[in-house]
């Protein structure tokens, strides 16, 4: 079969399915089984909802390392799709991992019944560097059984698998098989969604209908997409959470990654090729080098502007004129960085003597803390330093990026709500607040998933419930109509910079036009960038 050109750069052929190590079984009448482009498939059914877990939409990548992603081979017969396939290589790994590592999982009401659900594809957090599809949090049946929807969710490339950039390294030995390299696991999120739109009508889904959602990271990689060409087409809408970028990576630092890195595994960059067969491990460890650019961080893999597959930045200098137009909701949480200073947080021991000191570490923009602290200490009298660090470090670090997004957004007059969470788990006696994260296990109505943190208590998990119910019905809306108005809100009107109207969403939900305004206010009178870009 031979491929369009784009599907070749893009890797978006993603044609067969199965489990990392699935063996091929005798059919069973209580199993659910559902065609693919490539071969048959053989799922579990949940509580009413059928379940395909490590279905193949990309070949090995371990021979073709940093390069697009290939379609995986064709099969006879009927494999399992019982088991989350592994995910990428990556330090502190919490279950298999492998360069084998281009799975998606699958849950839905029922399969191929022209039943036409809106599908809900979510990009899994953990920066560029680290995460998979299959935490407890993400698992579909509450959302798949509430909405009617089919819910997907899938592991990539990530890191120097994924976003390592030697396009430039390469060129200077002549090897072109890293002229992709800063984006492979971008191109692997649209081989993915490429196979949506190809299969997912046999598990009752619309290939038209597909909604983006992502948490921090993930949030990241969808903004991403939506200033990529080559995923135009494949999705209608997009929620992002926490989705904090504004500007990709550069190429110059990229390479001045790129050069760092090679320094810790003993090679030069003109044995750049070397790369392509070191051990896994090898490249693993290497990822504590650190960072030649942001000196607190280990080295930085993002994606890339490279002007082959990335043409721009996501925001910058403004939102993407061809994708304007596609309806986008904004989440943050009010308390995001209390998850980035945890021990903090939970041990409330800042003084105002040490909140300085504190403050400085934590901001991502170049102020002065005291002047900053003398601020909140005379907008909010009665908060204590603790709650200042919480609340200042927010709002200068994961907060003004959102604001950016939401502005540029705003000015072309587009299809764009924003939410803020202020309920937060009682855990820890309440400091950790609505951390960055938090609102994951509420948009999957899995808050009796005990990585969710919102309580034991039956006041708590009701309390929660509430929430739960508010931002998954949103979503499933959204995804069904791409409005997210629903009974249980208020009338939510577009951002827009006149009134900067934001859901406030807590037990009582309610509309806030330009909420912490004095903060924004401060926070806009130096620039940002997105550290290391």
């Amino acid at each position: 079969m031979q491929l369009p050109r784009r599907q070749i750069i893009g890797g978006a052929v993603a044609l067969g399915a199965a489990t990392a190590h699935g063996q091929a079984r005798s059919a069973s009448p209580t199993l659910p089984i559902a065609p693919t482009w490539f071969g048959r498939l053989r799922g579990r059914t949940e509580r009413n909802i059928h379940v395909f877990k490590g279905i193949r939409y990309g070949a090995d990548t371990a021979p073709n390392r940093f390069q697009p992603p290939r379609p995986p081979q064709p099969w006879t017969g009927v494999r399992d799709a019982f088991d989350y396939g592994p995910a990428c290589p990556q330090r502190s790994a919490k279950g298999a991992v492998s360069e084998d590592c281009l799975f998606l999982n699958i849950w839905t009401p029922a399969l191929n019944d022209g039943g036409k659900r809106p599908v809900l594809v979510y990009l899994h957090g953990g920066a560029h560097a680290s995460g998979d599809g299959s935490s407890p949090l993400y698992d579909g049946v509450n959302l798949a059984t509430r909405g009617d929807v089919v819910v997907v969710t899938l592991n990539h490339r990530l890191n120097v698998f994924g976003y390592g950039y030697f396009a430039r390294l390469g060129a200077a030995v002549g090897d072109d098989d890293f002229d992709y390299s800063g984006n492979v696991g971008h191109l692997d999120i649209i081989q993915a969604l490429t196979w949506v739109r190809d299969n997912i009508a046999e598990f009752g889904g619309d290939p038209s209908n597909v909604t983006l959602f992502g948490q921090s990271g993930g949030g990241g990689k969808i903004v991403g997409l939506m200033a990529m060409r080559a995923a135009d087409g494949l999705y209608r809408q997009c929620l992002t959470m926490s989705g904090q970028h504004v500007t990709a990576s550069a190429p110059l630092n990229a390479t001045r990654r790129a050069e760092a890195y090679l320094k810790t595994i003993n090679l030069t960059p003109d044995q750049v090729s070397q790369l392509k067969t070191l051990p896994v491990d090898a490249l693993v460890r290497a990822l504590d080098t650190p960072d030649p650019i942001v000196a607190r961080d280990k080295v930085l893999f993002a994606a890339t502007l490279d002007f082959k597959t990335l043409y721009r930045h996501p925001f910058y200098p403004d939102a993407p004129e061809e994708t304007a137009q596609v309806p986008l909701i904004i989440g943050n949480t009010l308390h995001e960085t209390a998850a980035f200073m945890r021990d903090a947080m939970i041990a409330n021991d800042t003084t105002w003597e040490t909140l300085p000191a504190r403050l400085a570490k934590e901001m991502l923009v170049d102020m002065s803390p005291e002047y900053i602290i003398a601020h909140y200490r005379q907008w909010y009298p009665n908060m204590t330093p603790t709650e200042v660090l919480r609340a200042a470090a927010t709002a200068g670090r994961s907060w003004r990026p959102h604001i950016i997004q939401a502005e540029a957004r705003g000015a072309k007059s587009t299809p764009t709500w924003m939410y803020q969470l202020d309920f937060g788990s009682p855990l820890h006696g309440g400091r950790l607040g609505a951390y960055h994260g938090y609102d994951i296990g509420l948009i999957f109505d899995n808050v009796h998933v005990p990585e969710a943190n919102v309580g034991t208590t039956p006041e708590q998990i009701a309390a929660a419930q509430n929430v739960a119910d508010i931002l998954s019905t949103l979503l499933i809306q959204f995804a069904r109509t791409g409005d997210p108005h629903t009974a249980l809100i208020p009338e939510w009107p577009r951002y827009e910079l006149a009134k900067r109207a934001t859901l406030i969403v807590d037990q009582t939900p309610r509309i806030d036009n330009d909420p912490r305004a004095q903060e924004r206010r401060l926070f806009a009178t130096v620039p940002y960038t997105k550290p290391g870009t």
